[in-house]
């Protein structure tokens, strides 16, 4: 028993004694993928939580303003369409309410069933409304944060794509064509 113990105490001490290269290579790895973001001029992530708390700050702090007008036409035309599906909704509702309890509706010509049609109409309308608005705002967050990771992309003229017409003959045959060109510079 006594050899077990001192057994393992000398494991212990050995293996606390060794070098740990594995954490060392990972620590090494996270910090060089931190380097390749900071070279980037803007930071992704600030540029995402803008945008999530002010939607278009992340676009405004890209140096991407134009796309801020666009964003709240939007999320403004959006809105109307459901403040206007919810009013068709409740105003089908309370027909249907008013029919139940045999008193007259705004729309004497509707049957019950056509009035629940209509309400379950509008109200999938608005539903559908409310889930365009959340996919507006999360294709700000994603385009904040796309716009961000290209800041450091290069667009100078050294690399350049040239679209021409091509006009070659293959075995006594003339060949009309399209040639793309990639010139590195």
């Amino acid at each position: 028993m006594l050899l077990a113990v001192c057994w393992l105490g000398i494991a212990t001490g050995t293996v606390l004694g060794q070098t740990d290269s594995l954490g060392k290579a990972q620590k090494e790895r996270v910090k060089k993928e931190d380097e390749k973001l900071s070279i980037l001029p803007k930071d992704p992530k600030k540029a995402t939580l803008l945008s999530a708390v002010l939607p278009g700050a992340g676009q405004v702090y890209n140096g991407k303003s134009w796309k801020v007008p666009i964003l709240y036409a939007g999320i403004i035309t959006d809105l109307y369409f459901v403040n206007y599906n919810h009013r068709r909704y409740e105003s089908f509702r309370d027909a249907l309410f008013a029919l139940d309890k045999k008193e007259p509706n705004q729309f004497p010509s509707l049957n019950r069933a056509a009035l629940v049609r209509n309400v379950d109409y509008w109200r999938q309308n608005r539903d559908l409304t409310l889930l365009l608005l959340l996919g507006i705002y999360a294709l700000n967050l994603v385009d904040a944060n796309v716009d961000a990771h290209l800041s450091g992309f290069d667009i100078s003229e050294d690399l350049a794509l040239q679209v021409a017409p091509h006009l070659g003959t293959v075995s006594a045959s003339n060949s009309m064509g399209v040639s793309l060109t990639l010139r590195f510079k």
